[in-house]
C-alpha cells in the first residue's frame, strides 16, 4: 500500500501509505476577514516579494504567456529550484486556466489542487465543469498547475515500469525477518533509484517548496489573496500556504483534510481506520443483495476480505490480460480494493471483481489496483504519482524502516484496522530509507491572520478520516467546518446538494457556511 493520494474525482485514486441531503444553513463572516468581492487588484508582473525576500522579486513580477492549449489556456510559471539560492536553477510548472464563461461577472482566479502528493492540477483543472459548481464555473477562471516533481513540471522519476512492477510485486507485509529484509532492499532500490534519476530536484519537492511556488503563481495570476480548492493531499498544501502566508489567503475551501501536525505513524494509523471503515460500509451494501460474494453479514463479509487477502499472500490469483502480471498478489489485491473505497459508484465493479477473483481470475480486481496506480493493462505508468508520493512525503516527515520497530508499530495498527493496517503499517518503510533527509517535521498550523477557511469533512472518507478535519478546525484560528455524513473520499461536487451549496455560497457571496454545518 502506498501514501496520500488525489481523490477520484476524475477517474480513480492510491493507498495512502493515497448519501445523505440534509438542510443547509449558512451566516455571513462578520469578523475582520474578507467577505468583500475578492475580483484582480494588482496587475500581474506588478507584484512584490515576500518581505526580507528581495531576491525572488523576478519571480513575483513575471508575466504569464497563455496560448490556447487543449482543456483551455495553457503558461509556464517559472520558480526557483531552491529558495534558498533564488538566483540559482529554476524550473517551469505548467499550468492550465479554464476562463470563466462570464468575463463580465468574473471574480478571480480559483487555483485548484486534486491531492496526491503527485495529483495533477492541470489534468483537474481540464474538469473544470465537473470539479467546482456551475456558478463558480461562471465567474471563475479555474487554474491548475502540475507542482514542482509532478507530471509536467520537472517530473521525479525513479524507476523504468518494469521496476515499478517488481515494487508492487513485493510482499510489503512481511512474516519474518526475511521478508522483511527482502522488503527493506526493495524500498531502498526504489529511493536509490529516486536519487540516481532525480538527485538536482529530490531535495526541493517538499510542501513548503509548493505552497511557496502557489504564492508565486498567486502574484503571476495578479490576484491580492488566494482563492484555492485542495482536496485530499491537496488540503495539506493549503494549510502550509494558509500558516506561512496568511495575510495572502482568500476564499479557500480544504475538502478532505490532512493535518500538517500528523507523524507517519499517526497517517499510517489513521488511513488504516478509515479504510476499514469504509470497508465496512461496502460490506453492509453488499450484503443486502443477492450476487455478494463475501457473505450475508458484516462480519462475515469482512473476515472474508482478511481472508482473501491473506490468501493472495501465498497463492496469488491467476491474470491472463496483463502484458506484464501474471499473478494477483497481496499489495496489487489490497490496491485493487483500496480503489473501490475512493467512491461508492466502484462498489458494485468491486463485487464483481472479488467474484472473479474467488473464482480464480484477478483480472478485473487487477484493473481496479491499474487505476491506483495509473497504470495501463500493457504495464505503462502513464503518470508519476507513485513515485510523487514518497518524494514529497518523506521530504515532509521523517519515517523510519528499523525492523522492529516497524513490526511494533504493525501490531498497533493491526489491532485497530485488521484488514489494511499491516499493509499500511509497512508500506511507509521507503521512506526510512530516503536518500534525501526530512526537510519537514509534523507541525500545527493556525494560519493566524487568514481570512476564513472553509474545511469539509467525510464520515466515512477512507483516505482522509473525518476525525483529521475535526483536528484541523480546531487548530486554524479563523475555519469553518462543514461535515458531509457520507461515504467516498472528499465531499465537494460529489453527490451532495447541501455540501455543494455552501461551498458555492462562499465562493461566489463570500458566505461563509455555519460552523458545525452538517449535510
Amino acid at each position: 500500500m502506498t501514501r496520500l493520494r488525489r481523490p477520484a474525482a476524475l477517474a480513480g485514486a492510491a493507498l495512502v501509505s493515497a448519501l445523505v441531503l440534509s438542510s443547509c444553513a449558512s451566516l455571513p463572516f462578520l469578523s475582520s476577514g474578507d467577505s468583500a468581492p475578492v475580483s484582480t487588484t494588482p496587475a500581474p508582473g506588478s507584484q512584490t516579494p515576500p518581505a526580507g525576500q528581495s531576491g525572488l522579486a523576478r519571480f513575483y513580477t513575471q508575466t504569464l504567456a497563455w496560448s490556447d492549449c487543449q482543456g483551455g489556456q495553457c503558461a509556464t510559471l517559472t520558480v526557483p529550484v531552491d529558495y534558498a539560492q533564488p538566483d540559482g536553477a529554476t524550473i517551469g510548472l505548467a499550468l492550465l486556466k479554464v476562463p470563466a464563461r462570464s468575463a463580465s461577472n468574473r471574480i478571480g482566479s480559483l487555483v485548484v489542487n486534486p491531492g496526491g502528493p503527485g495529483g495533477s492540477g492541470v489534468d483537474y483543472a481540464k474538469a473544470a465543469g465537473q470539479i467546482v459548481g456551475s456558478g463558480v464555473r461562471t465567474r471563475y477562471d479555474v487554474v491548475g498547475f502540475d507542482p514542482r516533481g509532478v507530471a509536467r513540471s520537472a517530473p521525479i522519476d525513479c524507476l523504468p515500469d518494469e521496476g515499478m512492477d517488481r515494487f508492487f510485486d513485493t510482499d510489503q507485509t512481511p512474516e519474518d525477518t526475511a521478508e522483511a529484509q527482502a522488503w527493506v532492499a526493495e524500498a531502498k532500490t526504489y529511493a536509490d533509484g529516486c536519487e540516481q534519476r532525480s538527485a538536482r530536484l529530490l531535495p526541493h519537492v517538499s510542501t513548503v517548496d509548493a505552497a511557496k511556488d502557489m504564492d508565486v503563481l498567486r502574484a503571476a495570476l495578479g490576484e491580492a489573496r488566494l482563492t484555492y480548492l485542495g482536496k485530499s493531499y491537496g488540503t495539506f498544501l493549503g494549510a502550509t500556504y494558509a500558516d506561512l502566508f496568511p495575510t495572502k489567503v482568500g476564499r479557500m475551501v480544504l475538502d478532505g483534510v490532512v493535518p500538517p501536525d500528523l507523524t507517519s505513524y499517526e497517517i499510517n494509523l489513521g488511513q488504516a481506520q478509515g479504510f476499514e471503515t469504509a470497508a465496512r460500509a461496502y460490506v453492509a451494501d453488499c450484503v443486502t443483495r443477492s450476487d455478494c460474494p463475501v457473505g450475508r453479514t458484516v462480519d462475515q463479509g469482512m473476515q472474508w476480505l482478511r481472508d482473501f487477502l491473506a490468501r493472495t499472500d501465498t497463492q496469488p490469483v491467476p491474470v491472463t490480460d496483463d502484458a506484464r502480471v501474471t499473478e494477483l498478489g497481496q499489495t496489487w489485491a489490497a490496491n485493487g480494493i483500496a480503489q473501490a473505497m475512493y467512491d461508492q459508484s466502484l462498489w458494485p465493479t468491486l463485487s464483481q471483481a472479488l467474484t472473479q477473483a474467488a473464482q480464480g481470475s484477478g483480472n478485473l480486481l487487477m484493473r481496479l489496483a491499474d487505476e491506483m496506480v495509473e497504470r495501463t493493462p500493457g504495464g505503462q505508468y502513464t503518470g508519476n504519482i507513485m513515485e510523487a508520493i514518497y518524494a514529497v512525503n518523506c521530504l515532509d516527515r521523517p519515517d523510519t524502516a528499523d525492523i522492529p520497530t516497524v513490526e511494533a508499530n504493525a501490531r498497533k495498527i493491526e489491532a485497530a484496522a485488521p484488514t489494511f493496517g499491516p499493509l499500511l503499517a509497512w508500506g511507509s518503510v521507503p521512506c526510512g530509507v530516503w536518500p534525501v533527509k526530512a526537510t519537514g517535521t509534523p507541525h500545527k498550523v493556525t494560519a493566524q491572520g487568514s481570512g476564513p477557511i472553509v474545511v469539509v469533512g467525510t464520515t466515512r472518507d477512507p483516505a482522509t478520516p473525518y476525525e483529521w478535519s475535526v483536528r484541523l478546525r480546531q487548530e486554524l484560528a479563523n475555519a469553518s467546518l462543514v461535515t458531509f455524513d457520507g461515504d467516498g473520499h472528499t465531499a465537494y461536487k460529489r453527490s451532495n446538494s447541501c455540501v455543494d451549496d455552501a461551498i458555492d455560497a462562499y465562493y461566489l457571496d463570500g458566505t461563509v457556511p455555519e460552523d458545525g454545518l452538517r449535510c
